[in-house]
C-alpha cells in the first residue's frame, strides 16, 4: 500500500444528551450522516470514507445508502478515540482525517485542503482555521486560534487571543474549525495520553496535543460552519441548503 494513503472517518454515536439519535435526523429528506458522507465523497481527497459507530441503527442506515460503516466500542470517550480504534487495525493507512458527523454542510474543498497538508512530510497533525468574524470575538463557543508564522498553532482558546495592548495594532484573528488530520502514529499516541491541564481548563481536546509537544499545522480557509448541535439547528441547515441549491 502507498504510505500516503488517506482515509476519512466520521465518528457517529446515537446517544447524545442534547440531541439523541442526531446522526439519523432527517435533513432535506436524508439522514444527517449521509450528508456528511456525501460531502466527504465530493472532496475527492480520500482513498476510503468510513462511518465509525457503536450503534446498529446507524450502521444499517449507512450501509443502506451505500456507505461503509465499522462498529467501534461504546466505551470510546471521544470521536478521536473512535477514529483511533479504526486506525489500530489499519497499519496500511498513513493519514487519518476525523470529520465530525454533525457537519452536514462541511465544505468538500476545505476537506481537500486539510488532507493536502500532509503532502508536506513534516506535518504530523493538521486542522483548519478561518477569519474570525467581529461578532464572534466575545463568544466562548467560537474557538480562537493563534498561529506561528509558518502556520503552526501556538494556542487555541475560548477567550479572545491575542490581547492587543495598543489599540489599532494590526493582528489577524482566526476562528478554529474542528476538523483534524493525523499521521497514524500521532493519532494512536494521542488516544493513549491522559487529559492535560490546559485541555481540562478550556475543554478543548486539541490542547492535549500542544501540551505534549505535538505540532498542529493550520490551513487557512474561508468556509464558515453551520453545525447541528440541537434539533432546532436542522431548520437552519435546511435554510442554507435551499439558499445554495443543495
Amino acid at each position: 500500500m502507498s504510505a500516503s494513503k488517506t482515509v476519512a472517518v466520521i465518528p457517529a454515536r446515537h446517544a447524545s444528551t442534547r440531541f439523541p439519535g442526531k446522526p439519523l435526523a432527517l435533513i432535506a429528506g436524508r439522514p444527517m450522516i449521509e450528508h456528511v458522507w456525501r460531502r466527504c465523497q465530493e472532496a475527492n481527497a480520500f482513498h476510503e470514507v468510513w462511518v465509525a459507530t457503536d450503534d446498529e441503527r446507524i450502521r444499517a442506515t449507512v450501509e443502506g445508502f451505500g456507505g461503509r460503516a465499522v462498529m467501534t466500542s461504546p466505551d470510546c470517550a471521544t470521536g478521536t478515540d473512535r477514529v483511533a480504534e479504526v486506525a489500530r487495525g489499519r497499519p496500511d493507512v498513513d493519514v487519518w482525517v476525523n470529520v465530525q458527523g454533525d457537519e452536514p454542510l462541511v465544505d468538500p474543498a476545505a476537506l481537500k485542503v486539510l488532507s493536502g497538508l500532509f503532502a508536506d512530510a513534516t506535518v504530523r497533525m493538521g486542522t483548519l482555521v478561518r477569519p474570525l468574524e467581529p461578532d464572534e470575538a466575545a463568544s466562548p463557543n467560537v474557538v480562537k486560534a493563534v498561529l506561528a508564522l509558518n502556520g503552526d498553532a501556538l494556542y487555541f482558546s475560548r477567550s479572545l487571543v491575542p490581547f492587543v495592548r495598543e489599540p489599532g495594532t494590526p493582528v489577524k484573528r482566526w476562528g478554529h474549525i474542528g476538523l483534524y488530520g493525523y499521521r497514524r502514529d500521532v493519532l494512536l499516541s494521542l488516544a493513549g495520553l491522559a487529559p492535560t491541564p490546559l485541555e481540562e481548563a478550556e475543554k478543548l481536546e486539541q490542547l492535549r496535543a500542544l501540551e505534549n509537544g505535538i505540532t498542529i499545522r493550520c490551513a487557512q480557509v474561508s468556509w464558515r460552519t453551520v453545525a447541528v448541535d440541537v434539533p432546532e439547528d436542522v431548520a437552519k441547515v435546511e435554510a442554507v441548503m435551499r439558499e445554495r441549491g443543495m
